[in-house]
């Protein structure tokens, strides 16, 4: 499945309302959360890593970015194509500890 076609089946899903936006924004906190939570659990509580729960959290995620970004008329193809393009300029020879104390945009 494609980004355009995951965010128009999740888009299916979606209440419209005039505080989508704040819904959406709130939501992506909340599930980002439940995300940070496993992780703790696992870092820090001695649980094994829960991988089914944590693909459902990420799920949850990506739902409400897809939500946010149709709201705002963004593809997630921009989305992601422009993420990209903001790592390669900030790191165009992978990742650096010293090019992640640079602020480059």
């Amino acid at each position: 499945m494609d980004f355009k076609e995951y965010q128009i089946l999740a888009n299916r899903t979606a209440a419209t309302h005039e505080q989508a936006l704040t819904n959406y924004g709130l939501g992506i906190a909340g599930e980002a959360g439940e995300v940070a939570d496993l992780i703790k659990k696992y870092a820090f509580h001695g649980h094994d890593l829960d991988k089914d729960a944590l693909t459902k959290e990420l799920g949850d995620v990506l739902w409400y970015l897809s939500q946010i970004a149709k709201w705002a008329d963004i593809s997630m193809e921009t989305v992601a194509e422009s993420n990209i393009e903001k790592l390669k300029r900030r790191y165009p020879q992978g990742f650096s500890a010293e090019r992640s104390k640079l602020h480059i945009d």
